[in-house]
């Protein structure tokens, strides 16, 4: 049908009716009633949504114009580059979709890393980008009006920790002339919101980003200002009206977001779409597509419903939304059918299920919470102490999939035992609101969680154990799959988080120093200091789950579905995207799958013959969690299997995530699931258990528990004791609490610390390797003991500087001159880490720092981080 347009008189008579501020400016675009407004770019334009303020402001300023907008804005999109899954659709598609009439587009951000040089390329490539759109009649009447907007400016945070804002600006400039040039020749309005950011920043008096970069609700508000004000003229909005239009437009977009962003895409429209699922009952077949493309119909329905609201709202009127209308559900029958009644599953109660469990000699299971008693705990994925000594909980009660019109209830859960009898007393909801919360780490005062495609940060600051700050931290995280999606978090002793994501996933993940993309498989390591994200394992992984470090900084990590082992360090040297790492050396010969998640065995609560011991758990036919012993062998690790640790027949046991406690006890969460696996059973399989979860504690039958240390509010100085303990978790508590105190704080008092320690302690230099690792945790440049602990007396001291050498190498005076000593080092694991080291320097140099390890003799583990160095290292002559 042929929508009615509302002729220029009519637009211009709406317009004078609007309140003009004296200092009122031409208007740059001209709407019609009816408009299907697109908003495209990176995260500029992305995070706009979740405040609402533009949408908000234009809508209250054009009220009766029944204006649409859909924000295709996805983080890391250049003007050329999108990235995206299986199926998921072209610009032109989308655009299509929604009959687009306006476009805005924020483009320049993400290419302006190329530089100066790359300013030239990015015109070509903008010119072809809005010849393409004027080229095309999405409302299948006209072409689209295109509105160009320049970057925003950097703030200047004052932060030591993030790019020079005045190199950075100067570049961004150079970015606004070219789509300023672009617009003229194309005739497109442009609007700069690069100077009039660069103003904002420099007058305001609390900050409008959270790294510089990415807009804060404030600051989206201001730019939201700025926007309507240079496209339809100055204006002074009515402040009430808009905020509760803004309500109405946050709410829409949530409900937008997941649709447009929606989890498992390759279940809904990807690769397994078209899986086919058999009823056990009827022998009816069912997929996904049909039932999940139905889900979006509904979100279709359930906004455009929102968007009549939004547009009573912008007249002063008040509008209900009526759900009611929206299409119905198609019901899914499971094809696993359990033993009970009409193929009931069939549960045991957490104390009963005990009596399943064999235990390895020596060690006992007890139940500490259940979900008889907390019904919240549901589904727990992941587990964590923080610096209280309390248990945390990410329990995921929609998964594997949110379901529209129900609540989106994920959870972060605190458990607490308060009178000491070994059972959990209380559970706080913590955060209520999330989806997928497929891993979180404790970090500055709050916790970082996934909730994909973004990072969140959250924070309580008022101390009722519930967050106040909440912060899309990173953005464009792959969620093509929620069992594939962000897991494993784990902090290196260094203060970097690290992450994992499977097959399927295409991630973008915008930074202030600019863009960092995978395809299919990849560790991911992010400084929350620095803000700096890197691929650091990037390959070709299945689902990868589990990755721990030791005492000492080697890590290991597991693709879960096959369980496969592998020492970190021997495909975690750099390598520019797209390039992949292949498959190198494993650990040791597994005889089972899939790997849940894995701990490092830690604790002087256990015998010494334990102590470091590889814990790996599985979830599949063997149900429990298994145990191996590290081996050194050559540069690198072997692993040989000893007796488990726990051992399951209840078919339900689903180990998912175990950590050693303050008491020096194994945690470990049972995620207790009759049916696993997103492809052996349709996603709305009705077996797919939501209610069940359980967190169980082994300990030694013949040794006390440990005497919880004190972490949460002690003195930067005691702290610093602290991390001379030999329990991993500990100190990394320990670390984790000193990551909220101010960095000159603890600085000054290690440098205090360092002069007190004895030479004769037979720990010194791992107790030297902290206080490197805790510089490196504070982004603070300590030269003169990273040489020291690179000359270290014990070679896993001087491995560990090696690799501190490779994520300092910006910032050190003569890097490669320090590799040139460790490639060539008697122990072949210090020239490992060394030459995989060099793989982070962009020189010919570097190269032959790294071949120089030729000169001694070389194993399998060194010769393939050899081969990975040089594949990156080639292409610098």
């Amino acid at each position: 049908m042929t929508r009615t347009r509302a002729p220029a008189l009519l637009l211009t008579a709406l317009t004078l009716l609007l309140p003009v501020s004296s200092s009122a400016t031409a208007a740059e675009l001209q709407l019609q009633t009816g408009d299907s407004i697109c908003l495209l770019g990176g995260s500029v334009a992305e995070r706009m949504q979740h405040d609402g303020w533009l949408e908000a402001i234009v809508q209250t300023r054009f009220p009766g114009m029944e204006l649409r907008f859909r924000n295709l804005g996805f983080s890391g999109d250049a003007v050329d580059h999108r990235l995206r899954g299986k199926n998921f659709g072209s610009i032109d598609d989308h655009l299509t979709i929604h009959k687009t009439d306006v476009i805005l587009a924020f483009y320049g951000f993400n290419e302006s890393f190329a530089g100066s040089a790359g300013a030239d390329s990015f015109k070509s490539k903008l010119d072809k980008f809005v010849r393409d759109r004027q080229s095309k009649k999405y409302n299948g009447e006209s072409t689209p009006r295109i509105v160009l907007f320049s970057p925003t400016a950097n703030e200047d945070l004052g932060s030591l920790h993030l790019p020079a804002v005045k190199e950075r600006n100067k570049l961004l400039d150079t970015y606004e002339h070219v789509i300023k040039d672009v617009a003229r020749a194309r005739g497109v309005t442009f609007v700069d919101i690069f100077h009039p950011t660069r103003s904002l920043f420099r007058d305001a008096e609390k900050p409008l980003t959270i790294n510089g970069v990415h807009l804060n609700s404030a600051g989206n508000k201001a730019l939201a200002t700025i926007i309507a004000n240079k496209l339809f003229g100055d204006r002074d909005d009515d402040g009430v009206l808009v905020e509760k239009v803004r309500a109405a437009v946050v709410d829409k977009n949530f409900l937008w977001f997941n649709r447009h962003r929606t989890t498992d895409g390759f279940n809904v429209y990807g690769g397994r779409a078209g899986l086919k699922y058999k009823d056990k009952v009827d022998g009816s077949q069912t997929t996904n597509r049909q039932v999940l493309q139905r889900e979006m119909q509904i979100l279709d329905s359930m906004y455009d419903l929102r968007d009549t609201r939004i547009q009573a709202l912008a007249r002063g009127e008040e509008h209900a939304v009526d759900d009611s209308q929206t299409p119905d559900f198609i019901p899914v029958r499971t094809n696993k059918l359990g033993k009970g009644d009409q193929g009931a599953h069939l549960f045991l109660g957490g104390e009963e299920a005990i009596s399943k469990m064999k235990v390895h000699d020596g060690m006992k299971v007890s139940l500490f919470a259940t979900e008889e008693r907390f019904p919240e705990l549901q589904n727990p994925v992941q587990v964590a102490f923080d610096t209280r000594g309390r248990l945390w909980v990410a329990a995921w009660p929609t998964y594997p999939h949110w379901t529209p019109k129900q609540p989106m209830n994920d959870k972060l859960l605190i458990l607490e035992d308060n009178d000491g009898d070994g059972k959990a007393d209380v559970c706080k909801t913590f955060a209520g609101d999330l989806q997928n919360p497929t891993g979180f780490e404790f970090w500055n005062g709050g916790v970082i969680v996934a909730s994909c495609p973004d990072l969140l940060f959250l924070k309580d600051t008022d101390g009722d154990d519930r967050y106040d700050v909440r912060e899309r931290i990173l953005h464009g995280l792959g969620s093509e799959d929620t069992h594939h999606s962000a897991n494993s978090f784990v902090l290196d002793p260094g203060g970097a988080l690290y992450f994992q994501e499977g097959t399927f996933h295409r991630s973008s993940v915008e930074t202030p120093w600019g863009v960092v993309r995978n395809r299919d498989g990849c560790v991911w390591r992010f400084e929350p200091r620095t803000w700096k994200v890197h691929r650091f394992i990037p390959h070709n992984f299945a689902n990868p789950h589990g990755h721990v470090f030791d005492r000492w900084g080697q890590n290991f990590m597991h693709d879960g579905t096959g369980a496969v082992p592998y020492h970190a360090a021997l495909f975690s040297s750099h390598i520019d995207y797209p390039a992949k790492h292949p498959r190198p050396p494993t650990l040791y010969n597994r005889r089972t799958r899939p790997c849940s998640g894995t701990e490092i065995l830690s604790s002087r609560h256990f015998p010494d013959e334990l102590q470091g011991n590889l814990l790996v758990g599985n979830v599949i036919g063997f149900l429990g969690i298994l145990q191996y012993r590290f081996e050194d062998l050559d540069s690198g690790f072997g692993a040989k299997e000893i007796q488990p640790l726990v051992q399951s027949t209840d078919q339900n046991f689903r180990p998912s995530d175990f950590e050693i406690g303050p008491d020096g006890a194994l945690w470990f969460t049972d995620w207790h699931n009759p049916i696993i696996g997103h492809m052996q059973h349709h996603i709305r399989d009705p077996s797919r258990d939501k209610l069940h979860g359980r967190v169980y504690r082994v300990t030694s039958s013949s040794r006390a528990l440990l005497r919880p240390e004190t972490v949460h509010g002690e003195s930067v100085g005691k702290l610093l004791d602290l991390l001379k303990s030999t329990d991993d978790r500990l100190r990394s508590r320990v670390r984790i609490e000193l990551s909220g105190r101010p960095t000159d704080d603890v600085i000054a008092a290690l440098g205090k610390w360092l002069k007190k320690l004895d030479a004769r302690d037979p720990d010194l230099q791992h107790h030297l390797l902290e206080a490197l690792w805790l510089h490196q945790s504070h982004d603070t440049i300590n030269e003169a003991l990273l040489k020291r602990v690179l000359r270290s007396t014990d070679f896993r001291a001087r491995a560990a500087a090696s690799r501190v050498v490779g994520y300092w190498g910006d910032r050190l005076e003569a890097p490669l001159d320090l590799l040139a000593v460790q490639v060539v080092d008697e122990h072949p694991r210090v020239r490992l880490e060394a030459v995989r080291a060099c793989s982070f320097f962009r020189s010919s140099r570097a190269a032959e720092v790294a071949l120089e390890s030729l000169n001694k003799p070389h194993d399998k583990f060194l010769k393939f981080v050899l081969d990975r160095t040089m594949k990156q290292l080639e292409k610098f002559d």
